[in-house]
């Protein structure tokens, strides 16, 4: 009878474990593929935002070198916060609905200051187009990572500067562009090394049978 028994369990739990064992390995795999399209947008954006900001510096006239070194408060941090790894993805994301609301606000005050041919306008619309669609997927890559956790929110509104002279206008879109840049660094090497943990992780679960 127990060797009936046996004869019956092994193969069952050898199954389950197996199954098991498959779900988790094409888990990671998915992860692992979601995190390069993410990763390779986030390249895209940084590197855009080096030439935007030379465009910016180019489009304000005199004085534009200093308008970047002015303090300005009501920015987003430039640094992830969060311990754990889903703490740290929610924190890029909140930060970058955070920042897309300053990059529209940049946009519609050099509407008034730039000719509507301006390079500037276009660069900066396509731009927050590129921002919004990362905001996409660094929530898709948060569920994907953490599919039984919520997906975050921002804590409030975020704040925007009260109407503003013409100089302020210059100096708020420059620094606005400049920590910007600062953040999407930071993002940048983050998602390296969650991509890292993340594939590793994949290629220790690749079935070998």
């Amino acid at each position: 009878m127990n060797g009936h028994v046996k004869s019956m369990c092994c193969p069952r739990f050898m199954e389950l474990a197996t199954s098991k064992f498959l779900f988790v390995a094409v888990s990671s795999n998915q992860q692992c593929g979601n995190l390069q399209p993410t990763l390779k947008l986030t390249r895209l954006v940084q590197k855009e935002s080096v030439d935007l900001i030379k465009t910016y510096k180019a489009a304000q006239g005199e004085m534009s070198e200093l308008f970047c070194k002015v303090p300005i408060n009501n920015v987003p941090d430039p640094n992830i916060s969060g311990l754990e790894s889903s703490e740290r993805i929610a924190s890029i994301y909140t930060n970058l609905q955070a920042f897309l609301a300053h990059l529209k606000r940049v946009y519609e005050q050099q509407l008034d200051l730039q000719l509507p041919t301006s390079t500037l306008l276009s660069k900066l619309h396509q731009f927050s187009t590129f921002s919004g669609n990362l905001a996409g997927r660094v929530s898709g890559l948060y569920q994907t990572l953490f599919p039984n956790l919520p997906v975050p929110e921002p804590a409030g509104p975020t704040t925007l500067p009260p109407p503003q002279n013409v100089f302020q206008q210059k100096v708020y879109g420059c620094v606005v562009l400049k920590i910007y840049k600062e953040f999407l660094s930071n993002v940048l090497q983050e998602l390296r090394t969650v991509k890292s943990q993340v594939c590793r992780r994949a290629e220790l679960n690749a079935p070998f049978f």
